[in-house]
């Protein structure tokens, strides 16, 4: 598996806690000095450890935004 880095340029909120201690989190990341987008994914404990999640950019962010205002 290919090395990666990544930097939570700000965190935004915890939606979920499990009894293990890992959070789901909405946090603004940058992937590899990339330009930051929003992620939302499972985090271990210090967040040294992730799961799988989704990245969506800022137009991505905006429309999920407005397709749940309108549900």
């Amino acid at each position: 598996m290919a090395d990666f880095k990544y930097d939570i340029v700000e965190h935004l909120g915890v939606l979920s806690e499990n009894t293990k201690g890992w959070t789901k989190e909405l946090n603004l990341i940058s992937w590899n000095g990339a330009k930051p987008k929003y992620d939302l994914r499972d985090w271990g404990p210090e967040h040294e450890k992730m799961g799988k999640g989704i990245t969506l950019s800022n137009e991505e962010f905006e429309a999920l935004k407005e397709i749940i205002s309108n549900l």
